[in-house]
């Protein structure tokens, strides 16, 4: 014992030799009892049992101890640096190259070491080691060759004969195998009862070394093949971080990377779809400016349709929400500058506004032209508050400068040079006009700004296209979030975690199973009446890919036509939005349909025709979609036909002052159509004194209008109202009876007046721009129009000194014309083929009665309809007049 030698080999006989011997002790002594135990003894299985343990206990012991004594003789033969970097107690040698030779390529090892837990291969003075666990075994072509895989490295073992190759390609797999199970193998390696073959799928921890974009990354989840493959998490050592799917080695599906910034506590998260390790699809990235995107990118950048919004308190808060190409805003787009007060709506390129685009201030200026480079050029037209036009050219600041044409209000044109200098104001030198007669309101204050210019089928293609392309692929599962997104909550409390990442939003998982089933019903729906009630839940519903699709059209709407964008002059922009968006709606479902009918293997249904279309379009979704958008767009009805709402509530106003007998004889109702018996009197009461009593069946059901937002519902309020009338007259006449349109349209008036519903012109525009065209011609247009008629009437004729205080009479077409002559005629839904007698207007009051012939209009030049100026009444003037009729209507 005089060398270190020797007493560690004495001490390891000492330590090995008495369990040797107990082991063979009992070795023996169980294949002894064995030998006495009889055949069908039940407890020979037992001890059969109980001696092969052993027996395998004792090979395992061999087995270990032969590990043992090569690994102690292995770190002999190598340097003392190697040893420091190899030796490890618990480790073990399996095989070496100099006892089986094996070439190793491309690396040109000098020599291979099998560890139990790690591959060492040895190049000079250079150590490779791989970690058993992520490294992959493939047989090789020839009999000599089998192939190696790791996150990094791939290279071949090859053997100089087929012996050599078979026993390291074995031993190599059972060592892979036996670390990650993570214990030895017993009773000896390779004849377990687990699988010989490690799984191909499997999960661990790798830090990246190699030059590259995961350089002194780790990745920690699943593998396969050498490469992250399911879900995984990715950590840098500058503290950016990425969980998520992955697929071959990169990032694809979807993942949260959260990205450090210099300021303490500040990280960029990007949650979004990505595909081949860059950002795909839709996502969420909240920025450590306190700016949010919202919107899809392509190849790491935003591309199609998104929304940038800074935050509120931002130095220059804004807010962009369109189309984006390649990380610049492109395309069609609205920008809202809240700082300056203003909302650009139009065409955008390289990140500047270009091309056609109209911009609304805060103070309710417009403008609609032409821009480049981010600058005004060339003509445009400027509309004011106040409806003052100006033609011309102008500043970045709106201001006018060169050449241009003024019209105010009442009709005075002031046409020249314009120019301002600081600290004097405007300078112009130009024409006054002060002879021209006023414009009439409706090409003034209802002039509409961006028709034309922004066609309607390309303007938000950006929402439209990646649903379109979810139905073209087939509607797969996987593809679902990428393409119609996700709502997820806000990351802040990821910011303070760098170690667990996640966010709650809809599994993939689950979508897959729940699009089956929404093509399912969606089946199970095709008839009319349950066709409606599944797109009324469809729509409803945030997870329903209809459901999504409308959701973000609604956001589009609301940051175009809310705030600042709430103006009269973008009122036609927004109503054949609506349209389009109910079009588009309508085809996404036809898509949907055709899919499911694909799954099922039936025959996709027939093109539709352009008519067909059209009626399904507004009978069918416009109703269900209106309500959506029903608060941004009857605000610009409100704002487009203020006037003539005040005009009406004016007149609303003075008819509450008559009571019902006094206003039933100033609109000319016959006497025997009056329902004096729903008139209950008190001793002290006459019957021309009782107010808001008759036909009050019919006034409640004309103010059901105003609890719908569904234009066709507003319509079958207006034909029960009509029904109500007829049956109180019935009732009064004692017998069934149909009203004539002269007798029908007086008693509507006095319905109307008495119902005295806010806002009836913007009501009455808007029921007629939403409804089906089938009704137009019917009795819904007629009743539309006589509402109308009330509408734009003005106030209420008073007593005509010239007759005695009495309203005019005459033949029965002449009773009940309001004030607005071409209304009246439209309104009796005839062409007008013979003189018309009329009666004249001077303000409030009655004048003569005159004639109006085919072709010509009663125009009101002081800008009131129905008014005549006093020189005209006199007959100093010729009053120009023109009739308009709507050419639909039939003769």
């Amino acid at each position: 014992m005089s060398s270190e030698g020797s007493v560690g080999t004495a001490l390891g006989q000492a330590l090995r030799q008495p369990l040797t011997h107990h082991v063979q002790q009992y070795v023996l002594l169980l294949l002894r009892l064995g030998d006495t135990v009889g055949e069908r003894d039940p407890a020979r299985e037992l001890v059969v049992h109980a001696a092969t343990l052993f027996g395998n206990l004792q090979s395992f012991m061999r087995q270990a101890l032969d590990q043992a004594l090569a690994t102690q003789a292995l770190w002999h033969t190598l340097s003392s640096r190697l040893r420091d970097v190899l030796c490890t107690p618990a480790r073990r040698l399996l095989q070496d190259s100099q006892d089986s030779p094996v070439t190793v390529t491309p690396l040109r090892a000098e020599r291979a070491l099998l560890f139990d837990d790690a591959l060492v291969l040895l190049q000079g003075n250079n150590v490779h080691t791989f970690d058993l666990k992520l490294m992959w075994v493939e047989p090789g072509q020839d009999g000599c060759t089998f192939h190696l895989l790791t996150p990094e490295e791939a290279f071949s073992f090859c053997s100089k004969d087929p012996e050599g190759q078979v026993a390291w390609q074995w031993k190599v797999t059972q060592a892979v195998c036996q670390a990650l199970r993570g214990k030895k193998d017993f009773p000896v390696l390779g004849a377990g009862p687990e699988p010989s073959e490690p799984p191909t799928c499997r999960c661990g921890a790798y830090t990246f070394y190699a030059e590259g974009r995961f350089c002194q990354a780790t990745y920690e989840g699943e593998w396969y093949w050498g490469r992250p493959h399911g879900k995984g998490t990715l950590k840098w050592p500058d503290g950016q971080n990425h969980v998520g799917d992955f697929c071959q080695g990169l990032e694809h599906g979807f993942g949260i990377r959260l990205v450090p910034q210099a300021s303490e506590d500040k990280f960029d998260c990007y949650k979004c779809h990505w595909r081949e390790g860059s950002m795909c699809g839709y996502g969420i990235c909240e920025y450590s400016t306190n700016e949010v995107y919202k919107g899809y990118f392509q190849e790491g950048l935003r591309h199609g349709f998104g929304v940038l919004e800074s935050a509120p308190q931002a130095p220059q808060p804004c807010k962009y929400t369109g189309h984006w190409e390649r990380g610049q805003r492109s395309g069609y787009g609205i920008e809202e500058d809240s700082d300056r007060g203003e909302r650009y709506i139009g065409m955008w390129q390289a990140d500047q506004r270009h091309g056609p685009g109209v911009m609304v201030t805060q103070a309710g200026v417009c403008y609609q032209g032409t821009f480049q480079a981010d600058k005004i050029v060339g003509p445009g037209i400027l509309l004011s508050d106040d409806d003052s036009l100006y033609e011309g050219t102008f500043t970045r600041g709106l201001t006018l400068l060169g050449k241009g044409k003024v019209t105010f209000p009442n009709g005075i044109t002031l046409e020249g040079s314009f120019s301002t200098g600081a600290g004097r104001g405007l300078h112009t030198q130009g024409v006054l006009d002060t002879a021209a007669l006023p414009p009439d309101p409706s090409s003034t204050c209802k002039r509409q700004l961006g028709l034309g210019a922004f066609p309607v089928e390309s303007r938000w293609q950006g929402v439209y296209g990646p649903f379109g392309d979810f139905i073209r692929a087939g509607c797969p599962g996987d593809l679902r979030e990428a393409l119609l997104g996700f709502h997820v909550q806000s990351s802040r409390e990821l910011r303070k975690s760098q170690e667990y990442l996640c966010c709650e939003r809809t599994h993939p998982e689950d979508c897959v199973g729940r699009m089956e089933d929404i093509l399912e019903e969606l089946l199970q729906h095709r008839e009319p009446e349950a066709l409606q009630q599944y797109l009324r839940k469809a729509l409803s519903n945030s997870l329903h890919p209809l459901g999504k699709l409308l959701q973000t059209l609604m956001l589009t709407f609301q940051a175009t036509y809310t705030g600042i964008g709430a103006n009269k002059h973008l009122q036609g922009l927004a109503q054949e939005e609506v349209k389009q968006h109910a079009r588009e709606l309508w085809a996404a479902y036809r898509g949907l349909l055709q899919v499911a009918l694909e799954r099922k293997g039936q025959a996709p249904e027939e093109e539709e025709d352009a008519e067909t279309r059209d009626l399904q379009v507004h009978g069918l979704v416009l109703p269900l979609v209106l309500p959506s958008f029903y608060s941004e767009l009857f605000t610009l009805y409100l704002l487009l036909h203020e006037r003539e709402d005040s005009l009406y509530s004016q007149g609303i106003a003075n008819l509450s002052l008559f009571p019902d007998t006094k206003l039933l004889e100033f609109l000319d109702v016959q006497k025997h159509l009056w329902p004096l018996k729903d008139l209950t009197l008190t001793t002290n009461q006459r019957y021309s004194l009782v107010r808001d009593k008759c036909f009050l069946s019919a006034t409640e059901c004309l103010q059901k209008m105003i609890t719908t937002v569904d234009p066709r519902e507003k319509l079958e309020v207006l034909e029960r109202t009509y029904g109500e009338i007829e049956a109180t007259v019935s009732r009064v006449l004692g017998q069934e009876h149909k009203l004539p349109m002269d007798d029908l349209l007086p008693l509507l008036i006095y319905v109307v007046s008495r119902a005295r519903i806010q806002h009836l012109g913007a009501e009455i525009h808007l029921i007629r721009d939403m409804m089906d065209p089938m009704h137009t011609g019917g009795l819904y247009d007629f009743l539309l129009t006589a509402l109308e008629v009330r509408g734009r009437g003005g106030g209420p004729r008073q007593k005509s000194p010239g007759r005695g205080g009495r309203p005019l009479s005459g033949p029965r077409h002449r009773r009940g014309i309001s004030s607005n002559s071409q209304l009246m005629c439209v309104s009796m839904g005839r062409v007008l083929t013979e003189p018309l007698l009329l009666p004249l207007f001077k303000g409030a009051g009655c004048g003569d009665v005159g004639t109006v012939h085919p072709g010509s209009q009663l125009a009101g030049a002081e800008g009131v309809p129905g008014c005549i100026p006093e020189h005209h009444r006199r007959g100093k003037t010729p009053f120009p007049c023109r009739l308009w009729l709507r050419p639909e209507l039939e003769t």
